[in-house]
């Protein structure tokens, strides 16, 4: 039976790998345009044609599941309701 993930390390995993994924993307656009990173400890393992192929990747490549999934991709991702979404502190009761 696995242990439960630990939320702040996953945060901490997901954090440094998309720092260093953009310290890398300048370089991985030409090649990697429109491919998904599959990345652990601030490392890409591979690239891949969709999110669900890097996945499945890391289901086989990673057995404690921490990892992130980043798109090559320079164009703005629209979070939709989220980009827009207001910090709880500024809500008046």
């Amino acid at each position: 039976m696995s242990e439960p993930l630990d939320r702040e390390k996953y945060q901490q995993e997901v954090d440094r790998n998309y720092h260093e994924f953009q310290k890398m993307l300048p370089s991985l656009l030409a090649t990697f345009r429109n491919k998904f990173a599959l990345m652990k400890e601030g490392k890409v393992l591979g690239f891949y044609s969709t999110v669900q192929d890097a996945a499945e990747a890391a289901k086989i490549a990673i057995p404690d599941g921490i990892f992130s999934i980043q798109e090559v991709t320079d164009a703005a991702i629209n979070l939709g309701f989220f980009t827009h979404a207001i910090p709880v502190d500024t809500v008046q009761p």
